[in-house]
């Protein structure tokens, strides 16, 4: 049985001193662990960015994509090996703009995977360009003086998108962040949590104090039904005031896309294990 140091590495973050992504990352290895899962077991995608930066800090299998395409890869990864733990790594410029397509369609499809999308509002690796998620009016490198655009709230997204599981968390919450991350993974189909990170050099305006003030855990609320879309959508909206953190929605009832698969149906090998090899020493041969 694995235990959190087996998903230690030898790799020293280099995130910036105070980075939300710090508490993310303990929070990740904690949860792998108390949910017994073994780093063999386990394949961690990744995108490019400040989230990405994790790619070499965590013990288990992973794989780096594209700009973009962490959540295409997993899903990927899922099809050929349902019985992989598979899990999303990207920040809101990768995920919510650049593979917001593969966002849509794996949470349409249902697939079982999960996806952490590390939300700082900021394109940070890159110096402090806004993302679909900056707020109106805060300003970043390629506009100082604010962007104009409504910014696009990811809990909303995720909800239109039939996503059977959506979940949001704040980085200064570790003990709720592990919390969330289990009932994610634990989930029977495709989930999304969003981590509230605070980019503490790029964005001046959403800091650890801007969200202690205004986030809240939906596990206070004794009649919150997180089955309830029409609530959970409206629960989602609120991103100003009062932010609701925890699980917004799920659906107990989903079924993963792989168990809807009608040609799959009875078939007890993955494809992984279907796989064979062939030679293509006479298709070389041909161009000699």
């Amino acid at each position: 049985m694995a235990q959190l140091e087996d998903f230690n590495t030898t790799v020293t973050p280099t995130w910036c001193p105070g980075c939300g992504n710090y508490g993310i990352w303990n929070s990740l290895k904690q949860a792998l662990s108390e949910m017994e899962l073994e780093p063999y077991n386990t394949v961690l995608t990744y995108d490019i960015g400040c989230s990405g930066n994790m790619a070499d800090k965590v013990n288990t299998y992973g794989f780096k994509s594209l700009h973009g395409r962490t959540v295409a890869a997993a899903m990927g990864i899922k099809i050929a090996n349902p019985e992989l733990t598979v899990i999303a790594i990207g920040g809101d410029g990768g995920v919510m703009e650049e593979g917001v397509n593969h966002l849509m369609w794996a949470a349409r499809s249902n697939y079982n995977i999960t996806v952490l999308m590390h939300n700082n509002q900021t394109f940070g690796l890159t110096t402090g360009q806004p993302t679909v998620t900056t707020e109106e009016g805060n300003p970043g490198k390629t506009a100082p003086l604010g962007i104009v655009e409504n910014n696009i709230v990811p809990a909303q997204l995720a909800l239109i998108s039939n996503a059977s599981f959506v979940a949001k968390t704040f980085a200064g919450n570790p003990k709720q962040m592990v919390k969330v991350m289990k009932s994610a993974v634990e989930h029977k189909g495709f989930s999304f949590v969003e981590f509230l990170q605070p980019c503490i050099t790029f964005n001046k305006l959403n800091t650890f104090q801007w969200f202690q003030e205004r986030v809240f855990d939906l596990a206070e609320r004794k009649n919150y039904d997180a089955s309830d879309w029409k609530r959970a959508f409206e629960t989602a909206s609120d991103v100003e005031k009062k932010i609701a953190t925890g699980i917004i929605y799920q659906d107990k009832k989903s079924i993963p896309y792989s168990q809807r698969l009608v040609q799959r149906k009875g078939e007890k090998k993955t494809l992984v294990e279907e796989v064979k090899e062939y030679s293509i020493i006479q298709m070389i041969r041909e161009f000699e």
